[in-house]
């Protein structure tokens, strides 16, 4: 699943001229916890996240920086004095593009500690939208006939005839049943089973007909 499909159309961004006061008053009425800052050319160059402004509240050390302070909280302490997107922002901005997978939209965001992502062009480079946490959460909500359909074409692609097994969707957890061709087609069967959107789970109950990986004794 790509990240065209899941995004929202709509981003709410500032420019880097825009005032605290601003910033606070688009994420109340736009419901958002993130702001872009985009450049001149509708170029993200930038994130403001709620947490940087509520360092203007939290962060008592903001007056009383020390040369023994660690990188992040210098930057606390920078953000915490600054008064526009452009001294409060996170940069660069993170993004994707709307080719990119969910999956890939998914790690950046664990990896980053962020709860939305701009979606950018992938040829001019300008916001074209957002992708939230709660758009990768729709994958976990797909209908059982796509995730079989899903498992059909690997089938298809691994020479696996998928008349030989059954398959089951239950809360995430993909279920593979039957007695396939050759113990070889196995492993790479539930490693791509695996990496279908909406499946949390692989539980395995496959056989085979013929164990192709069985050691030939040697001859004597």
């Amino acid at each position: 699943m790509k990240v065209r499909e899941i995004m929202g159309a709509v981003a709410i961004a500032v420019r880097p001229e825009a005032t605290f006061t601003e910033m606070v008053d688009a994420m109340r009425r736009f419901k958002v916890g993130a702001l872009t800052v985009i450049d001149a050319d509708d170029h993200p160059i930038g994130v403001v996240a709620d947490d940087d402004l509520l360092l203007k509240e939290t962060d008592s050390g903001a007056r009383t920086a020390s040369v023994f302070d660690s990188r992040k909280r210098r930057q606390e302490h920078r953000k915490a004095a600054g008064a526009t997107a452009r001294q409060i922002m996170t940069t660069p901005a993170i993004t994707i593009t709307k080719d990119a997978t969910v999956r890939d939209a998914a790690r950046l965001m664990h990896r980053h500690r962020i709860k939305q992502l701009p979606v950018i062009d992938a040829v001019t480079g300008r916001l074209t939208g957002t992708v939230h946490q709660s758009d990768l959460l729709k994958i976990f909500v797909r209908p059982v006939e796509e995730i079989e359909r899903e498992v059909t074409k690997i089938c298809e692609r691994l020479a696996v005839d998928p008349e030989t097994m059954v398959v089951g969707v239950e809360a995430g957890v993909l279920t593979l049943r039957g007695r396939i061709a050759f113990r070889s087609q196995i492993a790479p069967l539930v490693a791509a089973a695996r990496e279908i959107d909406g499946v949390l789970d692989v539980e395995n109950a496959l056989t085979c007909r013929s164990d192709d990986l069985a050691p030939v004794p040697p001859f004597l």
